[in-house]
């Protein structure tokens, strides 16, 4: 898996991710909360497959 998620983006997945979830376990939003979960992995691995289909990179480009 080539990395295609960059520092922003994945700061981003990992905070909405984790928010939530923390909603879901509070009883606050319901099962679909759950769903964070999604963004959340995306975040800690930096790679999206969707990013991949689509061709999407949001990593700076090494030189």
């Amino acid at each position: 898996m080539k990395k295609n998620v960059g520092q922003i983006d994945r700061i981003i997945r990992i905070v909405i991710g984790a928010l939530l979830i923390i909603l879901a376990l509070a009883g606050v939003i319901g099962w679909w909360g759950y769903l964070g979960v999604i963004p959340l992995a995306t975040g800690l691995t930096s790679f999206c497959a969707l990013y991949s289909l689509l061709g999407i990179n949001t990593c700076k480009i090494k030189k």
